[in-house]
């Protein structure tokens, strides 16, 4: 069976994509951080930290946490809704907004890096296949 194979090369991509980015992504930014900004700039909104629970399926806990530490950082603000005080509305900063793009732009470096490696015309059949893999119809 291939699933062996596969997983072996999935850990290998996933441990150099992790190790790419917290050595590009730092000191202003953790690969956690990350996501949540490239999260509120595609989903520009303003969001509830329990919107982030299933995209960066972890607690709650792990949320207020990572929020806690990029609002002291600057990257976000949290608010709390006029009409309904339990709420708390998250918003990009101008900073987070800069360091969330920064770090789009080092992750599509390095994937850019990674499919340069076959030609373009398998560069589509790959991605097409791991649609598949992923369950996309």
């Amino acid at each position: 069976m291939h699933s062996s194979q596969f997983a072996e090369w999935l850990n290998k991509i996933t441990r150099d994509y992790k190790k790419h980015m917290e050595e590009h992504l730092a000191p202003h930014l953790t690969e956690g951080q990350f996501h949540v900004l490239e999260y509120l700039i595609a989903q520009p909104a303003p969001h509830k930290p329990s919107d982030l629970l299933d995209y960066l399926a972890t607690t709650p806990a792990a949320i207020t946490t990572l929020l806690d530490r990029m609002e002291r950082g600057g990257l976000i603000r949290r608010e709390r809704d006029s009409q309904d005080r339990r709420i708390v509305w998250i918003h990009l900063t101008e900073k987070g907004e800069q360091e969330g793009r920064r770090g789009m732009a080092i992750k599509e470096q390095f994937l850019g890096q990674c499919l340069d490696r076959i030609s373009a015309h398998n560069q589509q059949l790959f991605i097409y296949l791991l649609g598949k893999v992923a369950g996309d119809s």
